[in-house]
C-alpha cells in the first residue's frame, strides 16, 4: 500500500494472492488493508489538502504532464502487467494504456481552464465574483476491467482540480495500480496527495470512504448493485457522488444500413475485452431484412476469434476474470437456450490443452433471443451476442428504451433523419451512431437511469471536483 508517500504493509501483515485469470496461477502476494489502513490514507490525504490545493494550476498540470510522458515511456510495462493480471490481450492493453495516458494530458490542460466569473449585480454598490475550487480529500474506487484507464480518468481531474486523493483498486488488478502510483509519485505528486489501499474485501474500506467526514467526495466504477450501496451510505453523510455503474447496450441496425459494416462493427465492440465493458452492447436488435447476412457476417468473424493468453499475439479472445464470472455467463447462455434461443456459435465453456487452467468461455452468437430469458434482462459482461430480428423504427426505439439502464448505445443507418431521432430518443449517454467508439479523455463519459450519476473526461470532468463558491462585495 502506499500512505503518506510511503509503501507499507498492512498492519495485520496479512496478504492476498493476485491470480493470472488465464492460467489460474498466483502472480503476487500483496497487502490486505483494512478500515484502520483507510482511516489513515484519509488522514494523510486530508493533512496534505491546503498545501496541494494552494499550489498553481500551472503546476499541476507540470506534475500530471510528465505523469504522461513516464506512462507513455512505459507503455509495454505496463501493458504487459495488465495482461498477466487482468488478461486482456496485449495489443488490448496496450490501446488501454494509451487511453489512460490521455486522461493525464488532457487534465493537465484542463487544470488551467479552471476559470470564475463576475456576474452583475442588481445593486450598484454590489459585485459578484465566483470561484471554482477543489472539494477537498476524494475517495476513490476502481474496476477490474480496465484496471489503468479507470484510475487515471479519476485521478488525473482530482489532482487537476487541487484535491488529494485516496484509492481502492479492485482486489483482482492492485499491480496496475501500484504501478500507476510509483508513476505519479515519480512525476512529483507530493506525500500524502495521493494514496492506495489494497484490500481483498472492500466492504470495511468502502464504509469508511462513505462515513469519514474528511472525505467529501466519493467517485466509483463498478456494478449498479454496489453503486446503490455506497452513494445511498455517502448521501447521508452529505458527500459529492460521482458513479459510473452497470450497462445494457443495445445495438440497432436498420434496414437502409450496410449489414456486413455493422456486423464488423458489432463483432469489435461486443467481444472487446471478452465482453468485459459496461459498454458493450448485450442486445443487438437487427432489422428483420437485415438479420441473415447481418448473423452470417458476424458468425464468420467471432468464429475466427482465438482464445488464449493475452500473450500469445493472436489471441482475440482473453480469459474472463474468473470463476464466478464463467459462471454468469453460462447460466445466462444455459437460461437463453432452455427458453428457445439457437445457438449460432460457441455456446460453452472452454476447457481444453492450455485453456484448462483459466477462466475462458467461448465466444458467443444467440439467435432467437427474447424478453423471456435472463440475458434479455441483466448485463452479461462475457462474450455473448444475442441477436433480436425487429420491423420498424419505433418498435426498436421501444425495446432499446425497454431497460433500467442507460450508459451506451449503438445506431447503425445511413438516413441521417433517423440517426437523429434515435440520438434524440435513446435513453443513454452515450449514442454511437455508426460509431463504435464514442469516447476519448476529451469526450464526457457517463450514464443515465441505474448507469449511474454524473460525467467523466471532458471538461465535466473536472467539474465533479469542483466546489463553486460566490463572493458578494459591497463597494
Amino acid at each position: 500500500m502506499f500512505i503518506q508517500g510511503a509503501w507499507t504493509e498492512a498492519a495485520s501483515g496479512k496478504t492476498f494472492s493476485v491470480i493470472n485469470p488465464a492460467t489460474g496461477e498466483t502472480i503476487k502476494e500483496v497487502p490486505d488493508g483494512d478500515r484502520e489502513a483507510a482511516k489513515r490514507a484519509i488522514d494523510a490525504a486530508h493533512g496534505a489538502f491546503r498545501d496541494w490545493a494552494g499550489t498553481t494550476a500551472y503546476h499541476r498540470a507540470e506534475v500530471l504532464r510528465r505523469a504522461y510522458d513516464l506512462m507513455i515511456e512505459r507503455k509495454e510495462h505496463l501493458a504487459r502487467t495488465m495482461t498477466e493480471e487482468q488478461g486482456k490481450p496485449l495489443r488490448a492493453a496496450r490501446t488501454e494504456v494509451q487511453y489512460g495516458a490521455d486522461f493525464l494530458l488532457w487534465f493537465s490542460e484542463e487544470a488551467k481552464r479552471n476559470y470564475g466569473e463576475t456576474i452583475p449585480s442588481p445593486r450598484a454598490d454590489q459585485r459578484f465574483i465566483v470561484l471554482h475550487q477543489p472539494v477537498g480529500v476524494v475517495a476513490a474506487i476502481t474496476p477490474w476491467n480496465y484496471p489503468v484507464s479507470m484510475i487515471t480518468r479519476k485521478v488525473g481531474p482530482a489532482l487537476a482540480a487541487g484535491c488529494t486523493v485516496v484509492l481502492k483498486p479492485a482486489e483482482a488488478t492492485p499491480l496496475c495500480a501500484i504501478e500507476v502510483f510509483r508513476i505519479l509519485t515519480e512525476a512529483g505528486v507530493p506525500d500524502g496527495v495521493i494514496n492506495l489501499v489494497t484490500a481483498l474485501d472492500p466492504k470495511p474500506i468502502g464504509e469508511e470512504f462513505t462515513t469519514n467526514p474528511k472525505v467529501r467526495k466519493l467517485t466509483f466504477t463498478g456494478s449498479t448493485a454496489v453503486g446503490r450501496m455506497l452513494a445511498g451510505q455517502a448521501a447521508a453523510n452529505m458527500k459529492r457522488v460521482s458513479c459510473e455503474l452497470g450497462g445494457h447496450a443495445p445495438f440497432i441496425v436498420f434496414k437502409d444500413a450496410d449489414p456486413v459494416h455493422a456486423a464488423k462493427g458489432a463483432q469489435l465492440v461486443k467481444f472487446l475485452n471478452t465482453g468485459q465493458a459496461c459498454i458493450s452492447p448485450n442486445r443487438l436488435y437487427v432489422h428483420s431484412s437485415q438479420a441473415d447476412a447481418f448473423t452470417e457476417t458476424l458468425a464468420g468473424r467471432v468464429g475466427k476469434m482465438k482464445a488464449g493468453s493475452g500473450f500469445d499475439e493472436s489471441v482475440a479472445i482473453g480469459p474472463l476474470v474468473n470463476a464466478a464470472a464463467v459462471d454468469k455467463v453460462a447460466r445466462q447462455v444455459d437460461d437463453a437456450k432452455a427458453k428457445g434461443a439457437d445457438v449460432v456459435l460457441g455456446g460453452h465453456r472452454l476447457t481444453e490443452g492450455a485453456l484448462g487452467g483459466g477462466f475462458f468461455y467461448a465466444p458467443t452468437i444467440l439467435h432467437g433471443v427474447n424478453d423471456t430469458m435472463e440475458i434479455y434482462r441483466e448485463e452479461t459482461f462475457g462474450p455473448v451476442a444475442p441477436i433480436i430480428p425487429f420491423d420498424d423504427e419505433e418498435e426498436a426505439l421501444s425495446l432499446a428504451n425497454d431497460t433500467h439502464y442507460g450508459l451506451a448505445a449503438y445506431v447503425y443507418t445511413r438516413d441521417i433523419g433517423r440517426a437523429f431521432r434515435m440520438f434524440e430518443g435513446l435513453d443513454f449517454g452515450i449514442i454511437g451512431i455508426n460509431d463504435i467508439n464514442p469516447s476519448a479523455a476529451a469526450a464526457p463519459f457517463g450514464g443515465m437511469k441505474d448507469s449511474g450519476l454524473g460525467r467523466e473526461g471532458a471538461r465535466e470532468g473536472i467539474a465533479e471536483y469542483l466546489e463553486t463558491k460566490l463572493g458578494g462585495f459591497s463597494i
